[in-house]
């Protein structure tokens, strides 16, 4: 193996440690335990003390001193009531009750399609407790590729499904990434939206998904270079929240963004793990 070769096997290998690491916070995605949706009305909801409502212009919660529920946002106890408004897409961890310290369970607050929704982010959750690492393929430097982006004139929004069938969302395509596959005959092209410091992300299926792979993956690139140049590398494919949990809204493959090839890089299923 070239010196080239195991220097970028090494540099992933501390991209992976980052990742599990990350999926391992305490009230991150792997302690998801509920998804509700908020009435307009005020009423209970299951497993999170006080009374709930999700009205067009904000969410409301009332609660009494022994309900335990205390306000992250100021750190009070919630006596009386409290409410937010978030915008389309946003979420916010809003309140907290149980366990030693109050705060075992983070309640998040969500507004999807216009609609109010909480989900509970428990730190005692099965899938954290049990947890030591996504399972992923062995390092393929074959599968670190040259690409082009083709950006398009202007950004093109595209109504998408989610992980949640009653969450519609929105892709903003900005471009194309072209590129080849090792063994594979032609070109392939996927939309790309942007993300911070102007790398693009690529949500895509291929032909692992279901069987060794969740429904479908997202590599990020870097920057495009000024001749419009992009490395994707495939190793890097990781799951979405929802490979790990039924509560996830996560965006699904723009129509179009499938390879028809397997990529036997990254992440596979979280439940693909070897057994002894």
């Amino acid at each position: 193996m070239s010196t080239t070769t195991r220097t970028a096997e090494q540099r992933w290998s501390d991209f992976r440690t980052a990742r599990d690491a990350a999926l391992a916070e305490p009230h991150g995605w792997l302690t998801l335990t509920s998804f509700q949706w908020l009435a307009d009305s005020p009423g209970v909801l299951e497993g999170v003390p006080g009374d709930w409502s999700g009205a067009t212009t904000h969410a409301a919660v009332t609660a009494e001193g022994a309900d335990g529920l205390t306000d992250l946002t100021n750190g009070r106890l919630v006596t009386g009531t409290i409410t937010a408004a978030l915008d389309d897409e946003e979420s916010l961890s809003w309140v907290a009750f149980g366990g030693p310290d109050g705060r075992r369970v983070v309640v998040e607050l969500a507004r999807r399609a216009g609609r109010y929704a909480v989900r509970t982010r428990d730190v005692e959750a099965p899938a954290l407790a049990h947890f030591t690492g996504v399972p992923v393929f062995g390092y393929r430097p074959d599968l670190v590729v040259e690409g082009r982006f083709e950006a398009f004139a202007a950004p093109r929004e595209e109504t998408i499904p989610t992980a949640h069938p009653d969450v519609p969302g929105t892709h903003r395509s900005v471009g194309e990434v072209v590129f080849r596959l090792p063994g594979e005959d032609g070109e392939f092209r996927l939309r790309a939206s942007q993300e911070e410091a102007g790398s693009l992300a690529i949500t895509f299926h291929d032909r692992t998904n279901g069987v060794t792979t969740a429904p479908w993956r997202k590599v990020v690139t870097r920057r495009p270079r000024p001749d419009g140049t992009v490395v994707l590398d495939f190793n890097r494919t990781i799951n979405y929240p929802s490979a790990f949990t039924p509560f996830g809204m996560c965006p699904a493959p723009v129509e179009g963004n499938v390879l028809a090839a397997p990529v036997e890089a990254g992440e596979k299923r979280p439940d693909d793990r070897p057994h002894d």
